[in-house]
């Protein structure tokens, strides 16, 4: 199976990015269109490396804006979609709700309508639709809920109950993907992932925030006591698994990805410390000082972990990195990048943004 063009949405982000840039380099005569709002967290200088590639195309847009979605649909000819565009933070989405309802329920409806009408599918002719076209949705495990501390996995069939607005705003648009292939035959892929970590990052999440925080000896923020456990995977890793669930997943089958790789908060930042310390020359164990814990976060789930055998037996996909060699590359890549740091950190990259699309939507 072959595509001419790939729309992937939210492509300048953190996860998107590394997508795009493993798309757009091992299928060079497949047109790439990178979909993007660039909201804070999404940033063009993620992709430098390959944003002069002849199938690279961007297109600045809201995946809420129906007219804009249809007409980059009508200009490239698209044949299928990723969509990873989302609003993700969980602390953000107990700010403002509604930002996160708009974009990850609405963004993802209008996604799905314009891609059905678009594509002409109907329950009549949709195995001819399956053979030509595919949407893919990026979801997360979160949609879930929480686990015990004990040795639980979430699997595909496991039943939803999301306990924030962000993990609530991810099920519902899961629900309407799958509606979507239900009632009118899109032909429509799901994957839930574990917590991701690595280059190109937000530094609001846990890891790139501790490795920042660390070298600057600012406070290091722990929720509670920091017994929350997460699952974590190298995003490059995650990239690898979306490459094969796009071509060879199963039509309307759901993949759980994750790395067998559970930690708990207060462990992983200790590990963190102790990497970024020595690669610092400071003493052993000199910024454990900088942990600060702070009241819990409302609905904070207890823990989350996936069992990945399905992907793993069906399509062959396994992690390619270890913990330790994925921790040791992402703290490597923040401490030699500290200028991409300071630019998003300060909100410099938008600038360059706004001039460029001055006179754009």
């Amino acid at each position: 199976m072959s595509y001419k063009t790939v729309l992937i949405t939210g492509g300048a982000g953190f996860i998107g990015s590394h997508v795009v840039r493993l798309f757009v380099k091992k299928y060079p005569r497949t047109k790439i269109i990178n979909y993007d709002s660039l909201t804070y967290a999404g940033n063009l200088n993620n992709l430098k490396d390959i944003q002069d590639k002849k199938n690279y195309f961007f297109e600045r847009g809201d995946i809420t804006d129906y007219k804009r979605v249809k007409d980059v649909f009508i200009k490239y000819n698209i044949d299928a979609v990723i969509h990873l565009a989302a609003e993700s933070h969980v602390d953000r989405s107990i700010e403002d709700p509604f930002a996160f309802a708009k974009t990850n329920v609405l963004g993802t409806l209008t996604l799905l309508q314009v891609a059905k009408d678009f594509w002409g599918c109907s329950l009549s002719n949709k195995d001819i639709i399956s053979k030509n076209h595919r949407f893919y949705h990026i979801s997360t495990d979160e949609v879930y809920g929480s686990l015990k501390l004990d040795k639980s996995l979430f699997v595909e069939g496991s039943k939803y109950d999301p306990h924030s607005p962000y993990s609530a705003s991810k099920a519902s648009s899961d629900h309407f993907v799958r509606a979507f292939h239900d009632t009118f035959g899109l032909p429509v892929v799901v994957t839930n992932c574990s917590n991701n970590y690595g280059p190109y990052q937000f530094p609001e999440k846990l890891i790139p925030l501790v490795i920042y925080n660390i070298e600057n000896k600012k406070p290091l923020p722990i929720y509670g006591k920091g017994l929350n456990v997460r699952d974590w995977l190298f995003v490059e890793d995650h990239a690898k698994a979306i490459d094969l669930v796009f071509y060879k997943g199963k039509i309307s089958h759901t993949y759980n990805i994750g790395g067998f790789n559970e930690w708990r908060n207060i462990d992983l930042v200790k590990l963190i410390i102790k990497i970024v310390d020595k690669k610092l020359g400071r003493k052993k164990g000199e910024s454990n000082k900088l942990i600060t814990y702070v009241a819990d976060r409302a609905g904070h789930d207890m823990r989350y972990a996936i069992d990945s055998t399905k992907i793993r037996k069906e399509l062959g996909w396994k992690p390619e990195f270890t913990f330790e060699e994925g921790i040791e590359k992402t703290i490597d890549w923040y401490l030699a990048n500290k200028e991409w740091v300071k630019d998003v950190t300060s909100g410099e990259y938008k600038k360059y943004y706004k001039k460029m699309y001055s006179n754009r939507k």
